[in-house]
């Protein structure tokens, strides 16, 4: 069977490394001249079934109106963005409940395990370099009150299988000792050490060279621009280099994957959310963390990865604008002192930003479509790295007639408003 990946980043090259291990004939094709260049180049760098938790929460609402007019809100919605947002926005205002939010925890600490456990199999049998850490995550708190409500979800979704173990401030230091400027600050912690950490793009760029020796073809620099349908299946897509065809498409094209998907009849309720990070290298800092330190109070997280610190956070809706914004930027290195005062921000730095393709639930679209040949892997908001392997995994499964080891449902397009054809 020919099967063609539409998106070349660690969901697409997880799922053509799948379709691969199945003994598909693979092709992948991404616009960019390199796998992982888009939101999988410089995310958080950590694999957390921790935080599956939705963004899609009770007091998320609040947050937003909070933030109006700060630029460095960690959740900031800028009003150019309303005509774009609407409808999804209705759509993610719905699911700001207490019901729906432990609904799609429940379903994606259950996809996130999964996934996360793929990651450790793909990596103990490849032996691919990706400044992997399996230490975990520490999850730091400012004052009591923060941490008593993180201990209640963390308490709920323990009963959907997490792991974790509270700490108090001698115990954030014995697990994290470069902490310690800021003792008096961490009124407590909470450990998880069911989470993995590790650089996406390096990830995705060495799986990629690997599905290349399996046979997989990726055509890079070549943009898709539109898919064709006959009766029930796709016949054929179009690219600026000409038609390509096969026998199954997957389309895995993140926030990109709505626009594609519509000239086919299928509405994706996916909004791409703004994120970033900055990359700094730790090299020749004797106190370097070396656990992924979550601060709850900053809404930041900061990764060790081999040598270097990547620190990422806040949410901004501003629609497909990508241009940076550097007095975000500098919130984040501000938060990065904040947590490690010692440590001295070197005057080269990496700052990046992108898009989450988030859906109004938090989880990400999996599976079948009204189109026999066209699968869905999209829509993995702030957790496609964590669910990279799992999805991959999953759909590849479905694509060449296999059972699914665990069950999609809750993650198929039938959730949502099915096309405009059928």
């Amino acid at each position: 069977m020919r099967s063609i990946v539409l998106g070349a980043g660690v969901i697409g090259t997880t799922t053509a490394y799948y379709l691969a291990r199945h003994g598909l004939q693979v092709t992948v094709v991404d616009r960019q001249r390199d796998v992982g260049l888009e939101t999988s180049f410089a995310n958080g760098g950590i694999v957390h079934p921790s935080m599956t938790d939705p963004w899609a929460a009770p007091g998320v609402p609040l947050m937003l109106l909070k933030g109006l007019g700060q630029e460095d809100a960690p959740f900031l919605f800028r009003a150019r963005a309303l005509p774009g947002v609407l409808g999804w926005g209705i759509r993610f205002l719905r699911n700001c409940t207490a019901e729906r939010w432990r609904e799609s925890a429940e379903m994606l600490l259950r996809i996130a395990v999964y996934s996360r456990d793929a990651l450790d199999e793909l990596s103990d049998e490849t032996g691919i370099d990706y400044d992997r850490g399996i230490v975990g995550t520490l999850k730091v708190f400012r004052d009591d009150l923060s941490m008593e409500a993180a201990r209640r979800n963390t308490d709920l979704l323990g009963g959907f299988g997490l792991e974790s173990r509270a700490l108090d401030t001698t115990g954030c230091l014995e697990l994290e000792p470069a902490l310690a400027p800021i003792a008096d600050k961490i009124t407590g912690g909470i450990h998880y050490p069911g989470d993995r950490a590790g650089d996406a793009y390096r990830f995705t760029r060495a799986l990629a060279a690997l599905c290349t020796d399996m046979g997989v073809t990726f055509e890079l620099g070549r943009t898709v621009t539109g898919l064709k349908a006959l009766g029930n299946q796709i016949s054929s897509m179009d690219t600026d280099k000409g038609e390509m065809t096969a026998d199954a498409y997957v389309l895995a094209m993140g926030s990109y994957s709505p626009q594609l998907a519509r000239q086919v009849g299928i509405k994706l309720p996916i909004y791409p959310v703004k994120g970033y990070s900055v990359t700094v290298s730790a090299a020749g800092w004797n106190k370097a963390p070396i656990v992924p330190v979550v601060d709850d109070g900053r809404k930041i997280a900061v990764t060790p990865l081999g040598d270097r610190l990547r620190v990422a956070g806040t949410v901004e809706f501003t629609g497909f604008d990508a241009s940076p914004n550097q007095l975000r930027a500098n919130a984040l290195l501000q938060a990065l002192t904040d947590l490690y005062p010692e440590f001295t921000i070197p005057e080269a730095t990496e700052h990046w930003s992108g898009f989450r393709p988030l859906t109004p639930d938090d989880r990400p679209i999996l599976g079948r479509t009204p189109y026999r040949n066209l699968f869905l892997n999209t829509g993995h908001g702030h957790l496609g790295w964590t669910l990279a392997c799992g999805s991959g995994r999953l759909v590849a499964d479905l694509l060449a007639g296999r059972e699914p080891e665990i069950s999609l449902t809750g993650f198929t397009l039938a959730r949502y408003q099915r096309t405009s054809r059928v």
